[in-house]
């Protein structure tokens, strides 16, 4: 029998998704969590691998437990021994030709960025903060010239393993609630660090420091030391992940956003 599961996890509580030595990580916690429900080992694989401090609403993984066990015991028994920073949403029983990573035909991330004089600390680790204004006009003429499918070797980071740079990047919308501003990305796939990348070029826009055309300059350039640093991991949320229809998986959330009480 093969699962699919879906997670949401506060990121600031781990060291990311994938298993590290002396390192507590998402991956740890919930095959841990796993093992005591199916009675031994669940390997699990992931549709994006969260980096450190990078939180999730919609991650997807599969499991081939070694034992049967109600859909409910995946959630509510699974949940009752991960810590509070983790929980498994849902339980979807799939064929096994479901493939959490290689299954998926688009990811969603979202950035929530507090625009605010004034840092918030019931925001810390959930948001990126930035005390000076921003203007999204230029950030959303700056977000236009970087839609479609290209060599986004300007935003991917040194260590990225992935075999080519290119990337089909269908949205990306900004959006602004109240003193929040979210930066909405959807792709077929993203390279390491691709998003906190294009982030943080949109801000340099949204400050003036740099024009709109300049994005698109970047992308022809494909020179990652041109382009601005990599935005704060704190902000950044994997909000959806797309797959066939006919495996029946639970739609994302509509809206999760980040609250302290002056946004809305």
């Amino acid at each position: 029998m093969r699962l699919a599961l879906g997670l949401q996890y506060d990121g600031s509580a781990f060291h990311g998704w994938q298993t590290q030595a002396d390192r507590h990580t998402v991956q740890d916690v919930v095959e841990q969590a796993l093992a005591q429900i199916a009675g031994g080992p669940v390997p699990t694989v992931c549709a994006g691998r969260t980096d450190a401090g990078v939180h999730a609403t919609y991650q997807v993984v599969h499991v081939d437990p070694p034992a049967a066990r109600p859909l409910n015991a995946w959630v509510r028994g699974v949940n009752s021994h991960l810590p509070p920073a983790a929980a498994v949403r849902w339980a979807v029983e799939v064929p096994a030709t479901f493939h959490a990573r290689f299954g998926a035909t688009a990811r969603r991330y979202d950035y929530w960025l507090l625009n605010d004089p004034v840092r918030s600390p019931l925001l810390a680790g959930r948001t990126g903060w930035l005390a000076r204004p921003l203007q999204v006009q230029p950030m959303r003429e700056a977000a236009a010239l970087l839609l479609g499918r290209h060599d986004f070797s300007a935003f991917r980071s040194a260590e990225c393993q992935a075999a080519s740079p290119v990337r089909e990047l269908r949205e990306l919308a900004i959006e602004q609630f109240g003193n929040l501003v979210r930066f909405r990305l959807l792709a077929n796939a993203f390279l390491h660090h691709m998003v906190r990348n294009l982030v943080g070029t949109l801000v340099y826009v949204g400050l003036g420091r740099q024009p709109p055309q300049w994005a698109g300059e970047l992308l022809q350039g494909r020179d990652r030391r041109a382009a601005a640093p990599t935005f704060a991991a704190a902000g950044l949320y994997l909000s959806a992940v797309e797959y066939d229809p006919a495996f029946g998986l639970p739609a994302p959330p509509d809206e999760i956003a980040p609250s302290c009480g002056e946004h809305g």
